[in-house]
């Protein structure tokens, strides 16, 4: 698969060649925290308005908790008052995968990540120009890098902030 990630030094580049991470939950539950793992493996939402990152102003990126495959910019995040991380357009359409969400008696569109398919949240067609998209998503997907430590990154690989 092709995807964008972050070169040596910092720079999204791509789409270059990926491999597909993939795991069996045991070895998910071992790297992620049980609230990470009911998120984004179990396809959970945290409560509105308890996300960690919901009130982030800091400059970065948030990448996937899973696989740190960058997914979202600060550039991109915006205050949508709904109670979580809310985004215009990912850092690259390639590393978002949406399907249809048909549960709860509800028709919505999963946004999950093209890489681990960890499950990140919803897509809105009620968001703020220049796309009118709004990517709800877990703070429990996300991974928040800040701005000066995206040198730090190599293959696409992000530390938590």
């Amino acid at each position: 698969m092709k995807l964008h990630v972050f070169d040596r030094e910092g720079r999204l580049v791509g789409p270059v060649e990926t491999p597909r991470v993939i795991r069996t939950d045991a070895e998910w539950r071992r790297l992620l925290t049980p609230r990470q793992f009911e998120i984004a493996r179990g396809k959970g939402t945290e409560r509105a308005y308890c996300g960690t990152l919901l009130d982030n102003k800091r400059e970065g990126v948030y990448s996937c908790v899973c696989c740190g495959l960058p997914l979202f910019a600060s550039s991109a995040k915006f205050n949508s008052g709904t109670g979580w991380p809310s985004f215009f357009q990912p850092v690259a359409a390639e590393n978002v995968v949406t399907v249809v969400d048909a549960s709860f008696g509800m028709r919505r569109t999963e946004i999950l990540c093209a890489r681990c398919d960890a499950h990140l949240g919803h897509v809105f067609e009620d968001g703020p120009r220049p796309t009118g998209l709004r990517f709800c998503v877990n703070s429990e997907s996300l991974a928040f890098t800040d701005q000066e430590k995206l040198a730090t990154l190599a293959d696409g690989a992000a530390e938590p902030g």
